[in-house]
């Protein structure tokens, strides 16, 4: 079973219809259950919205302690945008709120800069520094969809899993597998992004 964590805020109907696209036999289940979570082989957590409210959302729903025993589990974890960033420790949206410090680090806001529109909203190239499995059958410059305002910087090259470009290089997916991250949104990505939760559903 792959678990699709509902905690109030996302894309969830998309997500869910794209991994049951790819999932085969395997059952995708919306939840907002920590018990379906304890029980699942692999977990999706997707997300648009703040990282406050995201993590509100989650403790409301005694999820936290669920997700972090999944990231402690060896399950394949995949966490899209803000279920991305809710992986970091905090983020700069929102000042004192604990993410669940799976990894290190601060979230950052892009810039003011001329000419750089905030939030980043659209297609853009994914540059792979090296391969992880999630990734397999993608090109150099492949490009996703992506609608994001903050963003994880290059600044622990160990977890950089892909990075792509708006004013400046960042993290565009971050990975410890079998825990992996997207900034981008694989549901909204075509046929890549299909190839992407393929990957994911494949994992073992």
């Amino acid at each position: 079973m792959i678990a699709v964590v509902d905690y109030g805020l996302g894309n969830l109907h998309s997500v869910c219809k794209a991994l049951e696209r790819v999932a085969g036999e395997e059952e995708v289940c919306l939840t907002e259950d920590p018990s379906v979570v304890d029980r699942a082989e692999r977990v999706v957590v997707p997300g648009v919205g703040a990282f406050g409210d995201t993590m509100q959302g989650l403790q409301r729903r005694g999820m936290v302690p669920a997700l972090h025993r999944v990231l402690g589990s060896g399950r394949p974890f995949l966490g899209i945008c803000m279920g991305m960033q809710a992986l970091f420790a905090a983020s700069e949206e929102s000042p004192g709120v604990e993410g669940l410090g799976f990894f290190p680090g601060t979230l950052r806001r892009f810039p003011h800069a001329p000419g750089l529109k905030v939030p980043h909203m659209g297609w853009n190239a994914l540059s792979f520094p090296g391969r992880v499995p999630l990734f397999e059958g993608l090109d150099e410059g492949t490009h996703v969809y992506f609608v994001h305002s903050y963003f994880a910087d290059l600044s622990q090259p160990e977890i950089v899993a892909a990075s792509s470009e708006h004013g400046l290089r960042f993290a565009a997916a971050v990975a410890r597998p079998p825990v992996y991250g997207t900034q981008f949104h694989p549901e909204k990505s075509q046929r890549v992004g299909l190839r992407i939760l393929e990957n994911f559903v494949s994992l073992r």
